[in-house]
């Protein structure tokens, strides 16, 4: 049985190997109607805002100074100060925002709005809605290219990855991918979009110049039925030597070599793993773990989860800012 280290051990650790910079982890929680906030020198929790209804896809914005959160019963997007925690605007962001992804421009948010089969484009400086795209039925996933020049939507019943044009804000092609797509992530060098089919059980990896699916990865689990295996959040790290991808209701989360797309570990984890984000330094990657009510904090080098911490009532989104 594993032992996992406590927050203070986790400290003494990253001090003893001259890792000291602190961040935020902020922590959306779909049924409890709030962001938790962990200080990541005791990875506990040290702050709970207090948001709209159903928050889900949570992110950050002018340089770290703000949290946006979609709001999904609210049909909104509200806006935090990451330091005082009070909340600055709200944003239009279509019905039922779930998921959303920043332009690298830092200027315009690309919102999935699954009720009524649109991609949302909203400018933060202006805070108005600059287009709705039509796309497949009940769009979750968003990905944008590391060079902002298109967008990857993904719609769960249509079954496809949709390339949009930032510029044009038009579809140029639909992939087709395994059943109910969830999630889009680019490596770093924008060569490949990988993407998340919770039913069919697998991560399409899709070429970006061709447009064609190159490989898929798919993941085995002793003593686990195929069905109970459901890929959803993804995560690359930016040196693109290791990936992870969360396998939600089998409670693990997948260790996978970018380079050869060999699964090399499997990391159990809280129930229902959901979305995965990295610590800043990229040391660290944390999963919301929506049934059991926490966040599990994995060691990425050593692939190894070292601490849980509980959390609000169903943890969804989860991102990090360098204090």
């Amino acid at each position: 049985m594993r032992t996992l280290l406590s927050g203070l051990a986790i400290v003494a650790l990253m001090a003893s190997v001259g890792e000291a910079a602190a961040y935020k982890i902020f922590v959306s929680n779909e049924k409890g109607n709030t962001v938790s906030v962990i200080d990541s020198e005791t990875m506990a929790v040290t702050d709970t805002i207090d948001v709209g209804q159903r928050p889900r896809g949570i992110t950050l914005a002018e340089n770290g100074k703000h949290l946006l959160v979609a709001v999904g019963d609210d049909d909104t997007v509200e806006v935090y100060d990451t330091d005082t925690f009070e909340r600055v605007h709200t944003l239009p962001s279509g019905p039922d925002p779930e998921l959303f992804v920043l332009h690298p421009d830092g200027v315009h948010l690309y919102i999935a709005n699954e009720d009524d089969n649109l991609v949302t484009v909203v400018d933060l400086k202006s805070r108005s809605m600059v287009s709705e795209i039509p796309v497949g039925v009940e769009p979750e996933g968003m990905g944008v290219s590391p060079d902002g020049k298109f967008i990857v939507n993904t719609s769960e019943t249509t079954n496809m990855a949709h390339f949009i044009d930032t510029e044009t804000h038009e579809i140029t092609d639909n992939v087709l991918v395994d059943q109910r797509p969830r999630f889009a992530e680019f490596k770093k060098d924008g060569s490949e979009v990988w993407v998340s089919s919770e039913i069919g059980g697998t991560v399409s990896v899709i070429d970006t110049d061709t447009r064609k699916v190159t490989h898929k990865i798919t993941f085995e689990i002793p003593g686990l039925r195929p069905e109970a295996i459901q890929p959803v959040g993804i995560r690359i790290s930016d040196d693109m030597t290791v990936a992870f991808v969360a396998l939600g209701p089998a409670n693990r989360v997948a260790v996978i070599d970018p380079a050869t797309y060999e699964v090399l570990d499997y990391l159990l984890v809280g129930q229902r793993v959901w979305q995965l984000g990295f610590s800043p330094d990229q040391d660290f990657i944390f999963s919301t773990n929506g049934v059991s009510n926490d966040v599990s904090v994995i060691d990425v080098a050593k692939r190894e989860v070292v601490d849980n911490v509980q959390v609000g009532q169903f943890p969804w989104g989860v991102v990090a800012r360098p204090e």
